[in-house]
């Protein structure tokens, strides 16, 4: 299949081969700083490893792509398509990931899957009858959060809020006998959570996202984009970009 695909990116034409379930899967996840990298074959997760927190995505990428494949004995010729976490989650390393993906995607001709981190963890979340609710720490006490139902469907569109702030605008949870909670930003305010929705509130260890990231993206060959076309999800606005504004907003709030 490698010796066969265009290295030329139309964005009407881009697609799976047939049999999409049985594509071969190379996904990364920068959304937080542990991050994870993942081989997906035929349906199922080969290999999935995280990362060294002690190192920047910066300082791991590519290499933490090329051990996942030689971890899986998968060569990146038998790649049939990327996938990579597009947010929301820190900025910079979602810059990183992204920007590795899209050079990897450029010199081998792949098409990647961008798919959202708080519906991989959603995905990543234990089957059962309960809805979903994905936090993401999204620092400065705030969360990035989504509400699911239990087969998926978005019940709350994402947000960043405080957590207090989110579980007030989520005033229709009183309503379920059990919510599941999942991601980093429940495990850090577990407290919260519990205090607000008491014994119905389940807080689900936060798993590496790579997996599900790589899951995804071989079952939904209408998301594949070229790698130019992949947009990141911030929800809310870089730390950067907001303190900037300040900075320029300073001089006519002091006058």
């Amino acid at each position: 299949m490698a010796a066969s695909r265009s290295r030329e990116y139309n964005i009407e034409q881009i697609g799976f081969p047939d049999g999409a379930s049985e594509v071969t899967v190379l996904a990364l996840d920068t959304t937080t700083r542990t991050g994870s990298a993942a081989v997906v074959v035929d349906g199922r997760i080969a290999v999935e490893m995280i990362g060294d927190p002690a190192l920047t995505h910066g300082e791991r990428l590519p290499g933490d792509l090329m051990r996942v494949l030689d971890a899986a004995e998968v060569p990146l010729q038998e790649i049939d398509c990327l996938a990579v976490a597009a947010g929301p989650g820190s900025f910079t390393g979602l810059r990183v990931g992204i920007a590795a993906v899209q050079g990897l995607a450029v010199a081998t001709g792949l098409r990647v899957v961008p798919v959202s981190a708080l519906d991989a963890l959603a995905r990543a979340a234990s089957r059962s009858a309960a809805p979903v609710a994905a936090w993401m720490d999204a620092q400065r006490g705030q969360v990035f959060a989504a509400l699911y139902s239990p087969e998926g469907r978005l019940l709350r569109e994402p947000s960043a809020d405080s957590p207090a702030s989110i579980l007030d605008a989520w005033d229709d949870l009183t309503g379920y006998a059990v919510v599941r909670f999942i991601g980093e930003g429940a495990a850090r305010y577990a407290g919260t959570v519990r205090a607000r929705l008491g014994a119905r509130a389940v807080v689900e260890p936060t798993p590496p996202l790579a997996g599900s990231i790589g899951l995804m993206a071989a079952a939904s060959p209408d998301r594949a984009v070229p790698p130019h076309a992949i947009r990141p999800i911030y929800i809310r606005r870089p730390d950067a970009e907001l303190a900037r504004r300040a900075r320029t907003a300073a001089p006519e709030d002091a006058g």
